[in-house]
């Protein structure tokens, strides 16, 4: 049935799509209220598409009033969508082919067909590029905040912890969908329970419940909720079973222009980065290689780009400039690949990054940056402990024969979260002051800026430590003291250390050994102005954004029993600590 919504759309509700297997997908249709074939867009999530409809950060009314068909599809077993069973991420390469090549061959379509779309709707876009042989209609990709390696920024995070903080809680919010098509309307009370809002959307865990050991108990619980989830714990190393969805281990088959879209307090921004870069060096033609497209903002995820509030991130407002009409730049990106329009976004450079602190977008030429300086600033302190606001100092002067730093880290009294590139708990800036109180918290810091610094690029963390425990983690930050002394997180990592040398093969360390540890903080874009400090944070926890390690080498999830570790961070000639930070000339 045809339904007229808006002045010069028509919408056709729940056209079954079928798929290869028998299955039908619920879509709607939205297309231009006039004759002819038109380029075709395909959005795909798993949220339930009628709420996109008068969603702005989503598509449907803007492309369709462009000239534009918008395929607006329900993943499989979603919503109007058949299908017995969802398997998130996994089922998107396949399904997301034939809807593709569906789609191209309708009287309303001139075969020219691209995907678009946020969240969960760009990480099906990545699946489907990862996930063989491309849909032969398929001529571009616009995915927005989404993952590329899932278990670097999905269900795992760079450096082996869990994200624990959105795992659970999505997989109910999600789940309630999935119980309702299955008629368990008991089990939708239990998920109630858990959550510390039910009646709204995408609720955290109540503290509890986050703390509650052992994690494998979940996977009972959320057995006909997620039965997903039992899998996510059983690969809690990197391997085969992720890497079927991975798009940086096929990027030599992808030869598709992609406009990849992100920003810095992103829980996915790897994705967006690390996709452009492996596309642009490794990418399967050469129009591949010169056709990728990145923008970085300074917003959270599911940040409204289109919407007043885009400038403001958690505690910061980073100015009028900070707020972009995203759907323009899109609109620019799919004219010029899909109708041959003289956009002029070809011409333009590459990267458009936002630069927080001088608060202003930038082009660049690549990713990361040719003038980039990589530049050591090393971690000093006068004692034997460093366990205070302000205590340690951080200096381009190496290390000389200095006392180590320790702390005791103790899973049961984490350091909590507070802010970050997180998602369903609190995102974005947060004053660290308060984490930085505590004792098992080490903190370096530099000496007033006595002139403008930029941090454009990756950033990684060089720690030399030891632990009492046979594995234990390490967690590193890095912030922008402020002369009143507001401390403004930027970017963080986490390393487990039985994953120190190999993602895929976990081994135990030697209590009492030194070892360098490298944290990947992945990356930011930061102005520190003058009379501001460079600060690091080393601790062992960030909860409840990572499951705590339990310091037993249990792996993980299987059991509730935790143990103390003794934590020692050095500082020295022969072991010095430090982080490479990005400086950009000026």
């Amino acid at each position: 049935m045809s339904q007229r919504n808006e002045p010069g759309v028509i919408r056709e509700r729940n056209v079954m799509v079928p798929m290869r297997d028998g299955v039908r997908l619920a879509a709607d249709i939205f297309r231009p209220d006039s004759s002819g074939r038109f380029p075709v867009l395909v959005t795909r999530g798993p949220y339930g598409k009628d709420g996109y409809v008068d969603n702005p950060d989503h598509s449907v009314w803007f492309f369709s009033k462009h000239g534009y068909v918008v395929v607006s599809q329900d993943c499989r077993a979603r919503f109007e969508s058949e299908g017995d069973r969802y398997d998130p991420l996994f089922q998107e390469a396949q399904d997301g082919y034939d809807t593709v090549e569906w789609a191209a061959r309708q009287p309303w379509s001139n075969g020219r067909v691209g995907t678009t779309g946020q969240s969960y709707l760009g990480a099906s876009q990545y699946t489907l590029a990862a996930g063989g042989p491309l849909p032969p209609h398929l001529q571009v990709m616009a995915p927005v905040s989404a993952s590329a390696d899932f278990h670097q920024s999905w269900a795992y995070h760079t450096g082996g912890a869990m994200e624990w903080g959105w795992m659970v809680p999505y997989a109910i919010h999600k789940g309630r969908n999935t119980l309702a098509r299955q008629g368990h309307e008991e089990l939708l009370s239990r998920m109630d329970e858990y959550v510390v809002s039910p009646d709204n959307f995408a609720q955290p865990l109540r503290d509890e419940w986050y703390r509650h050991l052992p994690l494998k108990d979940w996977a009972d619980r959320l057995e006909q909720t997620a039965p997903y989830f039992r899998e996510y714990l059983d690969n809690e190393a990197d391997g085969p079973y992720w890497w079927r969805i991975n798009l940086l281990r096929h990027a030599e088959g992808i030869s598709l222009p992609m406009f990849h879209v992100s920003s810095w307090y992103d829980i996915f921004l790897e994705g967006a980065l690390n996709a452009y870069q492996a596309l642009r060096e490794r990418g399967g033609s050469d129009l591949a290689r010169r056709s990728q497209k990145l923008l970085v903002g300074p917003w959270a995820h599911l940040r409204p780009y289109t919407a007043p509030t885009s400038r403001a991130t958690g505690d910061i407002d980073f100015g009028p400039e900070a707020r972009i009409e995203l759907h323009q730049y899109l609109l620019r990106w799919f004219d010029y690949w899909l109708k041959d329009v003289d956009s002029g976004i070809m011409e333009e450079p590459p990267v458009y990054i936002f630069v927080m602190g001088e608060n202003r977008w930038r082009s660049e030429h690549e990713w990361p940056l040719a003038r980039t300086h990589y530049t050591r600033y090393y971690f000093h302190s006068d004692g034997p402990a460093n366990t205070r606001r302000g205590a340690g100092t951080l200096s381009t002067a190496p290390p000389g024969d200095e006392q180590a730093d320790t702390y005791r880290y103790d899973p049961a009294d984490p350091a909590p979260t507070r802010g970050g590139s997180t998602l369903i708990i609190s995102q974005g800036v947060a004053d660290q002051g308060p984490v930085e109180d505590r004792e098992d918290v080490l903190v370096y810091s530099s000496a007033p800026l006595e002139r403008d610094l930029e941090v454009t690029g990756p950033i990684k963390v060089h720690l030399f430590a030891a632990s009492s425990a046979v594995d234990t983690d390490f967690t590193a930050k890095l912030v922008d003291v402020r002369p009143d002394g507001y401390a403004q997180n930027l970017q963080d990592g986490i390393l487990r250390a039985r994953y120190r040398t190999s993602s895929t093969q976990p081994s135990p360390i030697e209590p009492g050994r030194v070892y360098e540890l490298t944290i990947d903080l992945w990356a930011t874009s930061h102005l520190f102005r003058t009379g501001h400090r460079l600060r690091v944070e080393i601790s062992s926890s960030n909860f409840p954004r990572f499951d705590r390690n339990p310091n037993t080498g249990a792996p993980l999830g299987r059991d509730a029993r935790m143990e103390a570790a003794h934590q020692t961070v050095y500082h020295s000639a022969a072991h010095p600590s430090h982080i490479v930070l990005p400086i950009i000339p000026r």
